[in-house]
């Protein structure tokens, strides 16, 4: 069993204060009756004066210090890839919970170090898969559980962003192996996602990657080609040189009975839903559409109902650690795949 926080709020630090922190911060914020910002810890001390005079929380210049001194039940990594396995395993070691931002680990044997360390400290390691809370993907996830669409033949994904050279001159570990990962491990990786929680596990992965405009030493663009076990046949586009700015991040599933495309920026506008048998919803299904001018979407604050709910002892966890290898799994299938020139089966190790 693992300990049940009841009677008062979550202390949650964060560490790395970056990007993708906002969220954080900000999920934090709108969750304040139940849980609490109890540190934050950042290398760059500028990053760091900068987060203390806005949140008022305890900051921490060692990532270590935090974990003794801070308090937190829980630690959400908002760090650079490569750091997560080594910080999540530590956080365990002083039983601390573990959220961790995408990709869990950019190498699967980390992934597995990971979750083996939390579950020796009765501990839950949480990965963020907001994109899954986006409200047009909850229904097309809910069209392939109700089975509207019969057998799925073939599903498509396009991620067409851009990231200029300045994006990957910014910090001297974008773009790198080590720490970061290319375009599928990093901007891709919750489209990755995708393919297995909506049609289902993967059988084959084929793949080709090029670093075409970009001085770094991963990709900038590729794409995929997946078997899945229920005989479905797919693919995968991705680049990051999309001109000028971010042009599309969508999936489109073909099956003997429906037809469903998500599209927009960043998978928010259903532009096709047609199925042999209507539903009650169907209707409805415009409204789930929305703005936005972010690819990380608003799903934050509705993960981190769930991690709540998960600490409070009343929820199971929608992606744990576990949940959280399917996708990393399917990525470096992907690079072998790319490296090999060959097709590789899953599972990776049997």
């Amino acid at each position: 069993m693992f300990p049940i926080i009841a009677d008062r709020k979550i202390r949650i630090g964060i560490a790395g204060c970056g990007r993708i922190a906002e969220k954080h911060f900000g999920a934090i914020a709108a969750h304040a009756d139940d849980c609490e910002l109890a540190a934050i810890c950042d290398v760059d001390s500028d990053v760091l004066t900068r987060h203390a005079a806005e949140c008022g929380a305890p900051c921490f210049a060692r990532y270590e210090d935090m974990l003794r001194e801070g308090g937190c039940d829980l630690v959400a990594l908002c760090t650079p890839s490569g750091l997560h396995a080594a910080q999540a395993v530590l956080a365990a070691r002083h039983g601390a919970h573990v959220v961790t931002e995408k990709p869990m680990a950019t190498r699967w044997q980390d992934g597995l170090n990971m979750v083996r360390a939390c579950d020796e400290a009765n501990v839950r390691l949480f990965v963020v898969k907001q994109n899954r809370r986006n409200a047009t993907l909850r229904l097309l996830k809910r069209a392939v559980e109700e089975k509207r669409f019969g057998r799925i033949h073939m599903a498509h994904l396009n991620v067409f962003w851009t990231r200029p050279q300045g994006y990957y001159d910014s910090a001297a570990w974008r773009g790198t192996w080590e720490m970061d990962g290319g375009a599928f491990m990093n901007q891709a990786s919750h489209y990755v996602d995708l393919l297995e929680w909506l049609i289902g596990p993967i059988a084959d992965v084929q793949a080709m990657t090029g670093t075409l405009a970009r001085d770094i030493e991963v990709e900038d663009s590729g794409v995929l080609n997946v078997r899945w076990r229920n005989g479905a046949l797919g693919s995968m586009a991705v680049t990051m040189l999309a001109y000028p700015k971010n042009l599309e991040g969508s999936i489109t599933i073909l099956g003997e009975k429906g037809t469903a495309r998500i599209g927009g920026v960043a998978v928010n506008d259903i532009q096709i839903w047609e199925f042999a048998e209507p539903k009650d919803y169907d209707a409805d299904v415009r409204a789930a559409n929305y703005e936005t001018t972010s690819v990380y979407g608003f799903g934050h604050p509705l993960y981190y109902r769930n991690v709540i709910d998960v600490l409070r002892g009343g929820a199971d966890p929608e992606t744990d650690g576990r949940e959280g290898l399917k996708s990393l799994e399917v990525l470096i299938a992907a690079y072998i795949s790319a490296r090999d020139r060959r097709t590789v089966s899953l599972p990776l190790e049997y």
